[in-house]
């Protein structure tokens, strides 16, 4: 049985998983900021681990502009942005067809 709380889809499907570390994609926050970085590694609770980060509002998150690596926790995460050629969107499919395949059953 499938856990309605845990997804078998992949999280980021790549177009080329060897380069998923070079990924850029940006992660809006809860609390409205915008951390735009190269991902480095997440896990399946979508904890985040970002390299080489900037604020999309400098002037509102002064105290980010000396950091330049982070690790954002999943439960804090509103969105994550990737550039579309970057995400494998046949993989994704196949994934979900098997996973709603899978939860008929």
């Amino acid at each position: 049985m499938v856990s309605p709380y845990r997804s078998r889809v992949p999280i980021f499907t790549c177009a080329h998983p060897k380069t998923a570390h070079l990924l850029v994609i940006t992660v809006e926050l809860k609390n409205d900021l915008s951390i735009t970085g190269t991902l480095k590694s997440v896990d399946q609770f979508l904890n985040i681990r970002l390299d080489n980060i900037s604020v999309e509002d400098p002037e509102k998150h002064p105290h980010m502009m000396a950091v330049k690596n982070c690790f954002i926790r999943g439960s804090v995460v509103r969105y994550v942005r990737m550039a579309a050629r970057s995400v494998d969107t046949t993989l994704l499919e196949d994934a979900t067809r098997r996973e709603a395949k899978e939860g008929k059953k």
